[in-house]
Order: structure tokens, then sequence, then C-alpha cells
């Protein structure tokens, strides 16, 4: 039996949402685990998984603004960043010092590696996207990103290889062979699974990402549901709270949901409204979901950049929070035709498994 260190980043929840098949594979091959986070984060992972041993590792904060102005804030944090990164490697020395490792993964913690143990890195964004006018920064970024995953033995995407079906269109796809070298493209991962439920609820509203942006999408979203027709769940992605709310017949809001909740919930909606995170969009895609709307965080231009994606590619509408029109906006988001079809997380991160990580577990 094997020890592995899974160390998500905690901004927003997608990073330890998507790790949760991982660890569940690693626990069914029979390995120990040890969950490395802070946050809402390493909050999410204790609910799911009490068989896993805990510890508080806290990251960088991130640099998100109350305002759409995300690039000035994000250049003017750097340097915090660079001394972060270098408190993180010393505390993860600490936790490496009091416990036997035998394999690390670092879901898009920069610092989280040892050139003394296998060390694997989860990230969808081999490249960054950002404005047209500032395009060299963005080419700078292959650059950067090359430098730190030369510190990994592998970066696992969480993606499909290139092609009509990449989720993450030029995001998942470096010219670097330092990077291309240690990609592996596990396909989607991601927590939900398809479930044979009737599709009775008509409105699944999700308000998750890292906060202030959380609470400003619920300040907007929640004088909106009520125009809605039909049955609706509203789910605020708030696990350190408890409660349920009913402002009306058909409409109940929820602070958090256990994972297995929120699969069922996904699984009857016919329509799906929240973030244009990445983990959200895989779950979207797992659950084979034809109907959605999405809401970019503003100033993250991942999230930008996926929502005019997935606008071109026919797939889903996106709109910006700050025009979200609920009643009018459904109606358009009827007209696109939800991602094609592609091979699921069960069969996913079985391949993933026994391709990379068993050669270095058994």
């Amino acid at each position: 039996m094997a020890h592995v260190l899974v160390s998500p980043l905690n901004w927003g929840l997608g990073h330890a949402s998507r790790d949760i098949p991982i660890i569940k594979e690693l626990l069914d091959r029979g390995h120990e685990v040890t969950v490395a986070s802070s946050g809402n984060a390493l909050e999410l992972l204790k609910r799911e998984f009490q068989e896993c041993h805990f510890v508080l590792f806290e990251d960088y904060p991130a640099p998100y603004s109350s305002t759409r102005f995300f690039l000035p804030k994000f250049t003017a944090y750097l340097p915090l960043m660079m001394k972060s990164l270098v408190e993180e490697k010393r505390n993860l020395n600490r936790i490496l010092t009091k416990g036997s490792y035998d394999m690390i993964i670092s879901d898009n913690r920069l610092g989280v590696y040892s050139k003394d143990l296998p060390s694997f890195f989860i990230t969808h964004q081999l490249r960054f996207s950002v404005p047209a006018y500032l395009w060299p920064v963005e080419i700078l970024t292959l650059y950067v990103n090359g430098f730190f995953h030369s510190k990994f033995d592998g970066v696992i995407v969480p993606d499909n290889e290139p092609g009509a079906t990449t989720l993450s269109g030029k995001l998942s796809r470096s010219f670097l062979a330092v990077t291309n070298g240690r990609a592996y493209y596990s396909g989607i991962l991601c927590s939900p699974k398809k479930m044979d439920l009737d599709e009775d609820l008509d409105y699944l509203v999700i308000v998750s990402g890292p906060e202030p942006q959380r609470t400003k999408l619920e300040e907007i979203v929640l004088p909106q549901v009520g125009d809605l027709p039909g049955k609706k769940v509203v789910l605020l992605g708030s696990p350190q709270n408890s409660f349920t709310r009913r402002p009306d017949d058909e409409t109940t809001i929820k602070s958090y949901v256990p994972t297995q909740e929120k699969v069922e919930l996904m699984n009857r909606a016919r329509f799906v409204i929240g973030r244009s995170g990445y983990t959200t969009m895989m779950e979207v895609a797992e659950l084979e979901k034809q109907h959605g709307l999405f809401v970019p965080t503003p100033g993250q231009t991942e999230q930008e950049y996926l929502s005019k994606y997935y606008k071109n590619q026919g797939w889903f509408l996106s709109k910006s929070q700050y025009r979200l029109d609920l009643a009018r906006d459904v109606d358009h988001a009827m007209e696109f035709s939800g991602f094609p079809s592609m091979p699921k997380t069960e069969e996913n991160v079985k391949r993933l498994y026994e391709e990379l990580l068993a050669q270095h577990l058994e």
C-alpha cells in the first residue's frame, strides 16, 4: 500500500471537486491518502472522505477583485505570489518530514513537488488567456508554465486530446517540449455521475467560485430567480454555512449540499445556470446536459475565454453578470446544442491510474 499526498488549490471548490474521483480511485486501489489544503477545499474533502488523513496547508490568496478589473490587481499581486510560493515550499517540506509518502499530486499548487518523490501537477491551463492587446504576455505564460512543469514528473490535463471535443480550447495546448513531453490528457475528471432520474427540476442555479465574486453573483441572481417559471433550486456553494430557505412554493435556496445531493439535483435539472468555471463545464459534459446559461467571473480571463469559445462552438450561451436577465437569457440559451459526446470520468480515471500512476505506486 502506498501513501499519496493530494494537495488542491483553494481558489473556489473546482480544484478539490475534480480531485474527488482521483482520491476515490486511489482509495479503491488500497492506497492511503492524505489531503493537504485549506478553507472550503479542505472542508469539502473532509465531508467526502472520512477515511483520509487531513493536513491544514494554506495556499496563496486568490487575486480576485470585487470589480471586473482583474489584470491590474493580478500584476500587482505577482511579487506576493512569488513570496507565497517560497513559503509553500517550506511548509510542504515540514509536511513531508512528518510522514512517509510515495507520491505527490498537486492540483494547481506550483510549489507542491519534491525531487525525491514522483510528483504530478493537475491543470487544464497549459497556457493562460489574456486580452488580445496583451498577446506577448500570453506567450510568456507558456514559458513560465513550462518552467514550473519541469519540476514535476508529469502534468495531468483533465481534458480530451486537442481536437473537436476539447473543452478548454487553446488553454490545454502548448508548443513547448518541456510541457508536451509531460502532458497526459486524462479526459474529463469530475465527481458527478449520470443517473437514471427523471428531469423533474426546471432550473438548477449554482452560485460558486472565489469571493468576493461568489457573493456578487448571489446578490444578482437571487432577486431574478422568481422570474423563472417552474421548479427551481439554488445552491450557494458555501460549505461553511448550513441553511435552507424557501421564498416561495417553487424555489428552494440551500447554502451547501453534499456532493451526492448536488449530483442528484444536476441529474434532475432540465436547465443549469452557473459560472463557466472549467470544473462546472466538465460536470455538464459528464451528465450530458444540453441546456444551460453560464456567467463568467468578471476579470477571470479563463472563464471569459471559455464563455466565448463555447458560444462560438454553438455549445452554450454565456452572459456577463452585469447584463444578466434570467427570464430573457434562458430563452436564448435554448438555441444552443450542448457539448458533443465524449468519454466519461469512470473510464478516464481508471485509465489515468493504470497508464500513469500505477507505475509509481505498485
